[in-house]
């Protein structure tokens, strides 16, 4: 499933924009899987318990691209294996700051929608760049990243008994889709190209929200598959409509 998500991802950045790509990133894709093998292996509540956490780590998730942007626009040489590097410690950092706060769960909400729309800001002189040159993907990259992401999703839901629902949660929203896809469109075209996914990514989050607080009211109440299927449901309504709306809006 990961390799999917990553390969399409990449393939609408080439194919229809880097733009639109950064914003179906915000679709829950890798946070949905984590949550769902965190209640798999653990169990419905847990996963739901995680869940407001994960929601409070999408502040961590936002950080993180905000940090590969500001190092990949000041560096040439070695620019994606720096940034990668600055981001994920911007991440854990983010995330360790996250983890110390004694907030009451009504809280997290208003908190990570602040944050977002502050991202949202933050972001919004950065140009929106098209991918002219098309890049075939070759399996071993598309592998390697594959296996990456897989690694983070088991590390996570291995990791949950021992680092406790908080933890697991904040990890949960590390972006283990978007971070390959960056990777790929860095790697194969331009920083700019890169740049236009992040300025997207916090504008397609809503979905995910959407996700998040749908998990965590639906897991306890309709158990794992269903609880799932109705979150998605409700978060691929919110994408449908987002992309109505800027798709009737200038370019």
């Amino acid at each position: 499933m990961s390799v999917l998500v990553i390969v399409g991802l990449s393939l609408i950045a080439e194919r229809v924009s880097p733009k639109v790509s950064g914003i179906l990133a915000g679709y829950p894709l890798g946070a949905a899987i984590t949550l769902f093998f965190l209640g798999f292996e653990s169990n419905p509540q847990f996963a739901a318990d995680s869940a407001i956490y994960t929601l409070l780590g999408l502040i961590s998730s936002q950080f993180f691209v905000f940090i590969y942007y500001l190092v990949s626009k000041r560096l040439h040489h070695y620019s994606v294996l720096v940034s990668s590097f600055a981001a994920t410690i911007g991440f854990l950092v983010c995330s360790a700051v996250l983890h110390t706060l004694t907030l009451p769960k009504i809280a997290i909400l208003p908190l990570t929608c602040c944050a977002t729309l502050l991202f949202i800001i933050l972001f919004r002189k950065i140009e929106n760049h098209h991918i002219t040159d098309k890049v075939s993907l070759s399996i071993t990259s598309i592998f390697v990243r594959a296996i990456g992401a897989a690694t983070l999703i088991l590390c996570v839901t291995r990791a949950s008994s021992i680092i406790g629902a908080k933890w697991s949660g904040l990890f949960a929203a590390f972006p283990i889709t978007l971070f390959p896809l960056i990777l790929i469109i860095h790697l194969s075209h331009h920083k700019k190209h890169v740049h236009t996914i992040i300025k997207n990514f916090p504008s397609g989050l809503g979905s995910l929200i959407i996700y998040i607080m749908a998990v965590h009211f639906f897991y306890p109440i309709f158990g794992l598959f269903t609880g799932t299927l109705f979150s998605f449901l409700l978060a691929t309504i919110y994408l449908v409509c987002f992309l109505f709306f800027i798709s009737r809006k200038p370019a």
